[in-house]
């Protein structure tokens, strides 16, 4: 089975294993609505590649692994959307969960989400309880404090932000939690895994800060513009599209480089790199190839 049909396989089963007749229907809808149709799943898939490059012996293991990740993101569009944040009317192509569901709802789906990520991994590591523990507790550090998305979204609210702060922790965190989780599900070594995460992260958000600049709404399916509106950091707006295009080469270039020694290690690199280049917009994607 390929790696998205493992992924979709798995939050599928998750949502329907919390999704009981006995629960409020409305907030198991607005969960579904959050996580499907699905995006590029590209946290998930990483974690899927990094557990394959190290050798995965257990499946279950890392399709948790991967799913609870997916989760937790999609927990954190939900959040970022309300209109204490961003104030966005859609995400993918449609209705943003608060304005399809309502504000409360939309809150309630989110925190539900962050339960069922934990609760995924603890699924799927059943037949490795020894692996379980560094799991959840990767999990947990790239969700809360210091460093996890909480702190990325509460550095908005900073007097001051440090970019590189702000970017490790809103957009980083869960790419580094990709890469170690993908490992340790693995029962590999994962601390040798997270630079590959961060400098994967940095490069996304980097490659994001370029599009909110550059790309129409219809393309991203998302508002587009928001930094600017927002007073939040952006890449592009601080070195200019060109001087982002450079950095996201760099980091792309960091990235396969800090990739440990592993039978995968090729495989790794060229989804690496072009991954890079997709993220892009379509037209600086051409030029980037």
């Amino acid at each position: 089975m390929d790696a998205v049909s493992r992924i979709e396989r798995t939050l599928s089963t998750s949502l329907d294993r919390v999704d009981s007749t006995a629960g409020p229907p409305r907030l198991a809808a607005a969960m579904r609505h959050a996580v499907f149709p699905r995006g590029a799943r590209i946290r998930p898939r990483l974690c899927l590649a990094v557990a394959a490059a190290c050798g995965e012996d257990d499946p279950a293991a890392a399709d948790g692994a991967a799913a609870a990740i997916e989760f937790m993101h999609c927990a954190s569009l939900v959040h970022d959307d309300l209109p204490c944040f961003d104030n966005a009317d859609t995400r993918r192509g449609r209705l943003s969960v608060h304005r399809a569901f309502g504000e409360p709802l939309a809150v309630l789906a989110g925190d539900a989400l962050i339960v069922l990520s934990f609760q995924t991994i603890a699924w799927g590591a059943a037949r490795s309880p020894s692996r379980l523990m560094p799991l959840v507790l990767h999990l947990a550090a790239a969700t809360g404090m210091p460093f996890g998305i909480a702190a990325g979204q509460a550095w908005e609210s900073e007097p001051t932000i440090d970019m590189g702060q702000y970017q490790r922790a809103k957009t980083g965190a869960l790419f580094a939690a990709a890469t170690v989780l993908g490992a340790a599900a693995a029962g590999s070594e994962a601390a040798t895994w997270r630079e590959l995460g961060e400098r994967l992260g940095e490069a996304y958000q980097v490659a994001d800060d370029i599009a909110d600049v550059l790309s129409g709404k219809d393309e991203l399916g998302k508002p587009t513009g928001q930094d600017a509106a927002h007073g939040r950091p952006n890449a592009a707006l601080v070195l200019g599209v060109d001087g982002a295009m450079r950095h996201l080469t760099q980091l792309a270039e960091a990235a396969v480089a800090a990739i440990p020694d592993c039978p995968g290690a090729a495989a790794l690199k060229s989804l690496t790199l072009s991954e890079a280049r997709r993220l892009l917009p379509k037209d600086m994607a051409l030029r980037a190839a």
